[in-house]
């Protein structure tokens, strides 16, 4: 079956807008047969719907890091003196 993509394209985006719940499993299957038969015949959803698919994997593997542990004193005082210095600066800068 081909599919002619220059006079399909609304359907193409109404296939884009229904892969994320086809993906999940939510679709009728009345609905998911209709998209798979746009499928078989559009290169463009096709490849589409395996970057979603990759997409939708990476995230579900995406493990956060564990935030840093509070700001030393040393560190803190460090940092102020730096954005002291910087702030001065700008008040008075180097005459030339």
């Amino acid at each position: 079956m081909s599919h002619d993509h220059s006079a399909d394209a609304g359907s193409c985006k109404e296939v884009f807008a229904r892969l994320s719940a086809y993906i999940d499993g939510e679709l009728t299957p009345e609905d998911r047969r209709e998209l798979e038969e746009h499928l078989c015949g559009c290169a463009p959803c096709v490849a589409f719907l395996d970057s979603l698919r990759r997409t939708v994997d990476l995230c579900r593997r995406f493990e956060p890091e564990t935030a840093p542990g509070p700001m030393t004193a040393q560190a803190r005082e460090q940092l102020l003196a730096a954005c002291r210095k910087m702030l001065a600066s700008r008040r008075n800068p180097p005459s030339l």
